[in-house]
């Protein structure tokens, strides 16, 4: 069976095979918007509030997640192009296996040391109970989130995109009904949130395991698996980017709750809540970005194929750049509505929320551009130099801006510190794809399709 990633892209068709992709990031990020969005319209603020305080402890299950899926993604999708099928099939299994192993091991050791571990996160008396109703109820469900998010990613290099996205896409419209009706309708409060978002878990993994167990038509399914030592490292180490940067927004979120705390108070930290759920998903439409073409870029590097690499990477950066124009418009001209939809105009936290979102959408301006670059460099099995770029933007640079900026700006300087680190990020990640510009033989990056040479034949890979 032929692979779709074994194919010539321009820059509307790669923009059409990644559009499945970025649609189904934009329905992950609704699970944690639409929960917040009826959190705070009908359970109140400070139950708000608590949903970022727990936030830490499900981005480091995800992280690791992501560490897998994006890391092992494009391993597999390069013995795929190196035309060796029944050996990524092999790793794809040990890949799951080890994703969703660990994901049971975390959720345990979360609900093990859950008091402590809310005490830790800056759980404060009035915040205490709705944190704990929230993370009880949903950590035991995080292995669900684990085999959504990594057969999410293997459905695109399975060629089929528009599958992963239909789970997706049922998975968060159940989320919403389910919200209305344990929220609004049950009164189950905060715990029927999470309830919701679990049962959205639920909805989509489950046909994607089934799929990948019965399915054996397509190019990748699940087999016997042959445990790889090396193969796994490597993933890992290659997803290891992917892994910092949520690593890092557990660690930053924390650090931000903390700072608006001692700047603004808890309706401090139900602004900055509105303002990283409203960044979660006007860049998911990067991440999807590169998710989706990271698999035909580590199919082309498998291939051997520089040419197909180039075009690749010249018509990606363009489309990059574009919807980066449009993200940032968006923000800006949608910034009442936006924070709206979290917070009512005649509260008195929708000023300082509204506020807030303007300085930090600045941001915008280079998040897209750093997020491609990091995933660009994991699909081309860099792991090394998309490690760094995510651990500067995510970690290192912001933290130094947050924890420099308030101490002239005061609450100013809040909002402003993740721009400034997105802008000093952007100016190290130019830097390296023009260090390995000749490595990979990438030129300019233009807009429009039929530019440069005519494309030389390439054997299509079929299914062994």
């Amino acid at each position: 069976m032929a692979n779709r990633l074994n194919r010539e892209y321009g820059a509307l068709s790669l923009f059409r095979y990644t559009i499945p992709s970025m649609m189904s990031l934009l329905f992950l990020s609704l699970y944690q918007m639409v929960d917040s969005i009826f959190i705070a319209n009908f359970v109140g603020e400070n139950a708000l509030a608590a949903m970022n305080i727990v936030y830490p402890v499900i981005s480091v299950i995800l992280a690791v997640t992501l560490m897998f899926s994006t890391g092992g993604s494009a391993v597999v999708a390069r013995k795929m192009g190196a035309g060796k099928q029944q050996e990524a099939k092999e790793d794809f299994t040990v890949i799951m296996l080890s994703a969703a192993a660990l994901g049971v091991v975390l959720s345990g050791l979360s609900l093990l040391f859950m008091e402590p571990l809310l005490r830790f996160l800056g759980a404060t008396p009035v915040l205490y109970d709705d944190c704990l109703g929230y993370l009880a109820t949903l950590i035991p469900f995080m292995p669900l989130a684990v085999l959504q998010i990594g057969l999410s990613s293997f459905f695109i290099t399975a060629g089929k995109p528009g599958l992963g996205f239909s789970l997706t896409a049922l998975s968060g419209v159940s989320n919403i009904v389910l919200d209305y009706l344990f929220i609004t309708q049950f009164q189950m409060g905060i715990r029927g949130s999470a309830w919701g978002t679990a049962a959205g878990y639920a909805i989509a993994a489950t046909p994607g395991l089934f799929y990948f167990l019965f399915q054996r038509k397509g190019s990748l399914y699940f087999v016997r698996p042959r445990f790889r030592v090396k193969m796994l490292g490597f993933s890992c180490f290659n997803g290891s980017s992917e892994m910092v940067s949520n690593l890092s927004v557990s660690v930053t979120t924390i650090l931000f709750n903390k700072l608006a705390l001692h700047y603004m108070g808890e309706a401090g930290v139900a602004a900055v809540t509105v303002i990283l759920y409203a960044q979660f998903f006007l860049t998911a439409v990067f991440m999807g970005f590169i998710g989706g073409a990271s698999p035909i870029f580590s199919f082309n590097l498998g291939s051997g194929n520089k040419r197909r690499l180039n075009a690749l990477f010249r018509y990606s950066t363009g489309i990059v750049l574009l919807m980066t124009g449009i993200v940032v418009a968006v923000s800006y001209l949608l910034a009442g509505p936006i924070v709206s939809v979290y917070i009512r105009k005649g509260s008195d936290i929708f000023p300082l929320a509204l506020h807030g979102f303007l300085l930090f959408a600045v941001s915008y301006l280079f998040a897209g551009f750093n997020i491609y670059t990091s995933g660009l460099f994991t699909a081309l099995h860099n792991g090394k130099v998309s490690a760094i770029i995510s651990f500067l933007r995510t970690f290192v640079c912001l933290v130094l801006s947050l924890l420099l900026l308030p101490q002239f700006m005061g609450a100013d300087g809040l909002w402003l510190a993740v721009p400034v680190a997105e802008f000093v990020s952007c100016l190290i990640s130019i830097g390296f794809l023009a260090r390995y510009r000749k490595k990979y033989e990438f030129t300019s990056s233009p807009l429009c399709e039929g530019t440069g040479p005519k494309p030389d034949a390439a054997p299509t890979v079929q299914e062994s």
